[in-house]
């Protein structure tokens, strides 16, 4: 069964067309070969307008990967919007992403990127760079079918 996925790009550049969004386009490629990315928006830092993508997709996906906006700039308010909207957080989520990037550099402690679930859907906010958000999501990828079973109701033990 293939999950259903949301990309949301969060860039002021990028939603004005002047910028290329090579991060949702790594994104997609990453989990194409267990997910469907049955949406993919661009949005600009604005809080309300990240919410609304945010809360558009909930019905509709397993999950949602945002990208950009997870920084210390005034502008970046992708988690401050997914935690006005998230019922639950999966913090291991966004601690093993930073805890693989301080590895490579030690801005990564800077990230205020965080996870969480709405009702039966998993939001994880991922960071803007390309690279950065391979490097994430590498890391975290092998356990979202499992997350994302789990959310459905599935009733199989964890320790296997």
């Amino acid at each position: 069964m293939k999950y259903k996925v949301a990309i949301i790009t969060v860039s002021d550049k990028g939603s004005k067309g002047q910028r290329e969004d090579l991060s949702g386009k790594v994104i997609e490629d990453m989990v194409s070969s267990w997910a469907e990315v049955i949406s993919y928006k661009i949005v600009p830092d604005e809080k309300d307008l990240i919410k609304k993508a945010i809360i558009d997709e909930l019905d509709k996906v397993d999950l949602i990967l945002t990208n950009g906006g997870t920084g210390l700039h005034p502008r970046d308010v992708t988690p401050d919007a997914t935690l006005e909207i998230i019922e639950k957080e999966v913090p291991g989520i966004a601690e093993a992403m930073r805890l693989a990037g301080l590895a490579k550099t030690k801005t990564a402690m800077l990230s205020r990127a965080v996870a969480g679930i709405k009702g039966k859907t998993l939001v994880i906010n991922l960071p803007g760079s390309p690279k950065a958000v391979r490097e994430c999501l590498e890391v975290i990828i092998d356990a979202l079918p499992h997350a994302i079973d789990k959310l459905k109701g599935d009733p199989s033990e964890c320790s296997r």
